[in-house]
């Protein structure tokens, strides 16, 4: 039987979208707007679409894991695709297919983006740099209350300089839905804590819900492998494409200012 794979392109504009049926072009951020973009909006069923300002594409991934029953749910972006065979120079010919999935599907349990490297920084640093520490010291304070046991992979995970980011992942729905109720336990209690407005971040600096839950999913899975849950051989690390360039001279330009100039990140590139 071939497996149900549900995968929601995160979006907040009308973009190109590939045509293969696996995948669900998912509005985050509709609640209480007048937009329509003529996709699923995020703001149906039970759903957290208010937040998505502060939880970036995680209202998304919220919305997959508590409407959509597949046996594998996955979550992309617009301008950001796990890539297949290279058949074409059009980065939409290059995503990923239900076909090339499926194929792999019987060996690996959990897809993610090839490690991003970041050679100079461990992940703890650069977002030090980058972000805000305190984020992240009150995430492992909440750890070492709500699942101890975790502590140990925290530690280890933030202090390397690699890691699986973008919240881009695809997993057995059972592994997923589990990592979105262990992930939104954490990030409830954040919520509680940490006032973005009291502490006067701007727009951009305001949404470290979603780039917290990119460090911590490599802690989460670092602690399925570390008892057993999931193996190393089922994990699968896929190449990702671009569908927009990246301004790579300003991306260089604001890491050196906030690693050695201490300006926070104020624009994705």
């Amino acid at each position: 039987m071939n497996p149900k794979v549900t995968i929601i392109i995160a979006a907040h504009k009308q973009y190109t979208m590939p045509s293969d049926p696996m995948y669900l072009p998912l509005h985050v951020g509709a609640e209480g707007k007048e937009l329509d973009l003529g996709y699923q909006k995020d703001n149906t069923g039970n759903h957290i679409s208010q937040k998505n300002g502060a939880f970036c594409e995680l209202t998304g991934g919220y919305w997959l894991w508590q409407n959509v029953r597949a046996d594998y749910k996955g979550l992309v972006h617009y301008r950001r695709h796990f890539a297949g065979a290279i058949r074409d120079k059009n980065p939409f010919e290059q995503i990923l297919s239900y076909g090339e999935l499926s194929a792999m599907i019987p060996k690996y349990s959990v897809f993610v983006p090839k490690k991003r490297k970041y050679y100079i920084e461990s992940l703890y640093s650069h977002y030090a740099h980058t972000h805000y520490a305190s984020h992240l010291d009150e995430t492992r304070k909440i750890i070492a209350e709500q699942c101890p046991s975790y502590l140990a992979s925290y530690d280890k995970t933030v202090n390397r300089s690699y890691g699986y980011m973008f919240n881009m992942m695809i997993m057995r729905s059972d592994l997923y839905d589990a990592y979105y109720q262990w992930l939104f336990a954490i990030l409830s209690e954040l919520e509680k804590r940490i006032d973005a407005q009291n502490q006067e971040l701007s727009a951009f600096q305001g949404r470290f819900y979603g780039r917290v839950s990119e460090i911590i999913f490599n802690v989460w899975l670092e602690q399925q492998i570390t008892e057993g849950r999931i193996l190393k051989r089922e994990i699968k690390e896929l190449p990702y494409i671009y569908t927009e360039k990246i301004d790579w001279p300003r991306k260089i330009n604001s890491f050196i200012k906030a690693k050695f100039g201490h300006q926070k990140y104020e624009g994705s590139f």
